[in-house]
């Protein structure tokens, strides 16, 4: 920044920038998605859908976030075994919410909202969340893997990407967990001489990466216990079981079955290759998951632009309805709950106010 630079000026420009780059990558994915796609007729394909199906896909989908939502159970449970299961259910819904609108903040609020009605410290709890990210990304791509062998050709030379991205994927994750070893088995010394090499530099830096190993310890001191382990793995696959069959009902729902053979496997794979999809921090996964369905059912499967269009745009608008939709219920229900209890209510702003609970 130059001399002459208004300070108040550039501030503002930070603070338009993430928005403004989120909502290109956004609207980019989008163009790619459907520049080819007769928007018209793929939503005649939508108007013909089951109706059957389309509520079963509702009820699996939702199931599927309960035992999410268990599992986070288990991974508390060593911190606190009474764990409301409503509560977890609920702040993991208002979490995908809140990703919808703003990529990102919703693993932050759900953490925070989780344990303001649970009297945790927001330490502990922002640990657990990166617990749950470290399982996802190891069980994304173990589950990518499990593709490549169910695939009846090449995967990876029909998604050109996915090799290299499944490389550095296992690579950071094994960076990672390493780091998070040497920070657990040897916290002193370990944690001491990175703090103090960074505190040399900037102190306000060093006290913000006290307070992350502070948060990563707390988190991962959570999960203990064989059971709970075993519980935690189990669950894991259940979910991406449950997503795969999602995405199988999917078909079913739009009548593919009538244009093509549409199995299970077809199912996993493109729940895998999707997942990346959602990484990509747009709104609620909107444009990147669009372009990452269309591509695997045209490329992988063989199907036309125009059904693939209304498998990509039904199922996230799905989401987005049963996301919104559970965010709006929740925080009633939840904030009736602690009226009736003599509880303050859990307001969106003051979920990010320091109580005695998170210090």
């Amino acid at each position: 920044m130059t001399s002459g630079t208004n300070p108040n000026m550039w501030k503002t420009f930070k603070k338009i920038l993430g928005p403004a780059l989120t909502v290109g990558i956004t609207l980019l994915f989008l163009y790619f998605a459907f520049k080819d796609v007769d928007l018209e007729q793929a939503l005649v394909l939508i108007s013909r859908s089951s109706i059957l199906w389309l509520v079963l896909f509702c009820i699996v989908f939702m199931f599927s976030h309960f035992v999410r939502a268990l599992r986070w159970k288990y991974i508390l449970n060593s911190v606190k075994p009474d764990t409301s299961t409503t509560n977890l259910f609920g702040a993991l819904m208002i979490g995908y919410g809140v990703n919808c609108v703003v990529p990102r903040l919703g693993e932050l609020y759900r953490a925070l909202f989780l344990g303001r009605l649970e009297k945790l410290s927001r330490s502990s709890m922002l640990g657990t969340i990166i617990i749950e990210r470290v399982i996802d990304i190891i069980a994304l791509f173990s589950a990518v893997l499990v593709s490549v062998l169910i695939f009846p050709g090449d995967l990876f030379t029909e998604v050109q990407w996915l090799k290299s991205t499944i490389y550095l994927g296992f690579l950071a994750v094994f960076g990672i967990v390493i780091f998070l070893l040497l920070l657990i088995k040897l916290r002193e010394k370990f944690y001491n001489a990175i703090v103090k090499l960074i505190g040399k530099v900037s102190l306000k830096a060093a006290d913000k990466l006290a307070y992350v190993f502070h948060m990563l310890v707390d988190g991962f001191a959570s999960l203990r216990g064989k059971r709970n382990y075993f519980m935690t793995v189990l669950l894991t696959i259940v979910i991406y079981l449950i997503y795969a069959a999602n995405s199988y009902f999917g078909f079913l729902m739009l009548n593919m079955d009538e244009l093509a053979d549409v199995n299970f496997q077809m199912g996993w794979i493109l729940m895998t290759i999707s997942a990346f999809g959602v990484v990509i921090p747009t709104p609620g996964g909107t444009g990147s998951y669009h372009a990452i369905v269309i591509f695997v059912l045209i490329t992988l499967f063989g199907f036309g632009q125009e059904i693939s269009a209304a498998y990509a745009l039904l199922t996230h608008f799905i989401s987005y309805v049963l996301f919104i939709g559970s965010t709006i219920f929740f925080i009633y229900w939840i904030n009736k709950k602690q009226t009736k209890n003599g509880e303050l209510k859990v307001g969106f702003l003051n979920v990010f106010k320091i109580t005695k609970e998170d210090e």
